[in-house]
């Protein structure tokens, strides 16, 4: 049986004394689209931090590629929540793109041979070299999306770490988002972790999902977890899960409960800067 991509062990997370989820197992397989939901403050985006060794476990264990995780992996790419650039930053996409090759070093060099040949078939796997020498803050929300996912192949991770990519994107962007992380992970055979609040944009792409709520967590396939008996006893009341034309509602008096915890919900700052975005959030 090949291993794990990412496995958790009894795993256990505490912020201020106050449990983010306990005793949680999972297990990433190869070529997996999992998807991890749940409210605000359910520790969705910490797990990602754990992952990439930026967090450590309050108890259990977790592995990552193999090995205990660590900071600067170069088999994770990451893709953070869309946030608009300056629209005077003096940076063209296709620089954008290259920080996820060197973006750990200080200053910008002349790109070697191979690195802007990497750069190119990045662009060109997510369909933007078309406007790869344009500046990124006079590009759409979308296509600026594009060129970080671009940023965080182009080091050819094994494993891709997203949280929630496709907030603030309209439908049209959210789907052509969508797709390209399902058609890289159906190419390269990688592992995508998915977090996101509206599991309906990645459904077809989903074999399992995560949900975190209240402490407590619930893993299976899309059609095990949401459900309304599997969500009413995370939650702890009533909660209806209705498919209406493929896609998923869920209704409940306590859907967006959570804990009100200092939980950081994003990266570090630091990964507002491009520089220190994509291959293993560096």
């Amino acid at each position: 049986m090949t291993d794990p991509l990412v496995r958790f062990d009894g795993a256990t997370l505490e912020y201020h004394g106050r449990a983010i989820w306990r005793d949680l197992s999972l297990a990433v397989a190869p070529g997996a689209f999992t998807a991890i939901l749940g409210p605000n403050g359910s520790g969705k985006t910490s797990l990602l931090r754990v992952v990439l060794g930026l967090t450590a476990l309050t108890g259990g264990r977790a592995e990552v590629l193999g090995a205990p995780p660590r900071r600067g992996n170069p088999g994770i790419g990451y893709v953070p929540q869309h946030h608009t650039f300056d629209r005077d930053l003096p940076l063209r996409g296709r620089d954008l793109v290259g920080l996820g090759l060197d973006g750990h070093r200080w200053g910008f060099g002349r790109p070697s041979a191979s690195a802007r040949r990497l750069v190119a078939a990045a662009l060109e796997a997510v369909e933007a070299t078309d406007y790869a020498d344009a500046a990124i803050g006079r590009l759409s929300g979308g296509e600026q999306q594009r060129l970080r996912i671009a940023q965080a192949l182009v080091g050819d991770p094994r494993l891709l770490l997203c949280d929630e990519p496709l907030a603030s994107l309209d439908l049209r962007h959210q789907q052509e988002i969508a797709a390209l992380i399902g058609g890289w992970r159906r190419r390269s055979g990688g592992s995508v972790l998915f977090v996101t609040h509206d599991v309906n944009p990645i459904l077809e792409f989903v074999d399992r999902v995560l949900f975190v709520v209240n402490g407590r967590w619930a893993a299976g396939t899309p059609d095990e977890v949401l459900t309304s008996e599997r969500l009413t006893g995370l939650y702890g009341s009533h909660v209806d899960v209705l498919r209406v034309h493929d896609r998923i509602i869920v209704v409940g008096d306590r859907i967006s409960s959570g804990f009100e915890l200092e939980e950081p919900h994003h990266l570090p700052a630091v990964d507002d800067d491009p520089a220190h975005q994509g291959a293993g959030a560096r």
